[in-house]
């Protein structure tokens, strides 16, 4: 399974001949290639995967994924405070 994570990109600009981007994964700044994506404008929000842009989302498809990801993590940690809780740890 793969996960790809939605950011925004904040600065679009050319490595020799390649784009590339700065994308803004709610705080956590990386560089990626936008390659697969030579339409995506600053403000845009992409789906990223190992480094690549693989598609361009509207603002509020982000917001759905970005949720999600909030939900499963909260589950996530639930479950591991049950755990524990069950363990004595």
């Amino acid at each position: 399974m793969c996960l790809a994570v939605p950011g925004k990109v904040i600065e679009i600009h050319r490595n020799d001949l390649i784009l590339m981007g700065k994308v803004d994964f709610g705080g956590v700044l990386r560089e990626v290639c936008l390659e697969a994506v030579p339409e995506v404008k600053l403000g845009d929000y992409v789906i990223i995967h190992a480094g690549f842009a693989l598609n361009i989302l509207s603002e509020q498809e982000a917001e759905d994924s970005l949720q999600a990801f909030r939900e499963l993590d909260e589950i996530a940690g639930r479950s591991k405070r049950q755990d524990e809780e069950k363990t004595g740890a």
